[in-house]
């Protein structure tokens, strides 16, 4: 399997991306293209100790960047050669599996909508990070994408994250949750009162295993695999989930580390605070999945380190993989069926 890798896009590229490439290459089994101004990537090889490409990589030249300040709707026309263009134009050539970018979010979603394409019959495209819970995580489905939505939106956004976490997680049935300030179904805005029953339906078809409206601490506790939630909604969320978890592991850090007594206790439960820190880590995941596209993208977190590279390369082989996007085309198409009978 080929992974095209957007090199110069992230905080920390091409460095850390590179490497992270390597080491995919070297423990994951993939081959990877790595995207980008070809001398830097070549310094940055030798700066990790390769003068020649490592076996399983190779470098497709693209003489621009895409910047993070860069506007996400102008970035396609003014650098056509960047290589987020460059390796979405590569994707839907079929010169790749998948691709991987920890650029600009706005530019890679614009992009890729516009190059890979939507699958047919599906509304809008959605970021679906996996989001830590204390039954090890869930897919939270739309995070930022999509700002303003639609019930119809809802309805697909859950549809596509439950067939994403049976084909790519391996949840054999994913439980589907509305994210609501309370579990009564005449809760909230009337986004949500109106799209409650066309999960519900899809629910009662056997499309999804709909569990109603959860509550944001109730997604936390793990009450469902796949949380769905407008854009706006559902950043909130990751957002404050990533700043408490950061919050408790510095409050604990400075727990332990007050004086000799509380280093001694620190010593003695090191094994699960080494636990908790990793289910907090945003490296052990890798990046988010767009989708809704004909073909996968990920999203990687744009201070990615080369270990956050490396698993969002194990998360877009995953992906591709499972075959998730077959069985979403499927399921959107019968979807549109039912909705326009002939």
């Amino acid at each position: 399997m080929r992974i095209l890798v957007d090199a110069m896009g992230g905080d920390n590229a091409p460095h850390e991306i590179v490497l992270g490439a390597i080491q995919a290459t070297e423990e994951l089994g993939v081959e990877v293209t790595l995207i980008g101004r070809g001398e830097d990537i070549l310094t940055a090889l030798r700066g990790h100790g390769h003068n020649d490409l490592p076996k399983g990589v190779s470098v497709s030249h693209a003489s621009q960047v895409v910047e993070m300040t860069d506007s996400p709707a102008a970035s396609g026309k003014e650098k056509p050669d960047s290589s987020m263009a460059v390796g979405l134009r590569m994707l839907a050539a079929g010169e790749g599996d998948a691709f991987v970018s920890a650029g600009n979010t706005g530019a890679l979603l614009a992009g890729a909508i516009l190059t890979v394409k939507r699958i047919k019959g599906v509304k809008r495209a959605a970021l679906a990070p996996i989001v830590p819970t204390k039954a090890g995580g869930a897919i939270l489905i739309d995070c930022g994408a999509n700002l303003e939505c639609k019930p119809e939106y809802l309805l697909q956004f859950g549809t596509m994250g439950s067939l994403y976490a049976q084909k790519a997680l391996g949840i054999k049935t994913p439980r589907v949750g509305l994210l609501n300030i309370g579990a009564e179904e005449t809760k909230g805005p009337e986004l949500l009162k109106e799209a409650y029953p066309l999960l519900s339906e899809a629910g009662r078809r056997g499309v999804i295993q709909f569990i109603g409206n959860i509550e944001g601490r109730d997604a936390a506790f793990g009450a469902a695999d796949v949380i769905v939630s407008d854009g706006y909604a559902g950043n909130i969320f990751l957002k404050t989930m990533e700043g408490v978890g950061l919050f408790f592991a510095d409050t604990l850090k400075g727990l332990f580390y007050k004086n000799a007594l509380t280093k001694i206790s620190a010593l003695i439960v090191k094994d699960g605070l080494r636990a908790f820190k990793k289910t907090l880590d945003y490296t052990e995941t890798g990046g988010s999945p767009l989708l809704g596209l004909q073909k996968p993208v990920i999203k990687a977190h744009g201070s990615s380190n080369a270990k956050a590279m490396k698993n969002a390369i194990r998360q877009a082989r995953d992906f591709a993989a499972g075959n998730a996007i077959p069985a979403i085309t499927e399921s959107i198409a019968a979807f549109t069926a039912e909705d326009n009978p002939a």
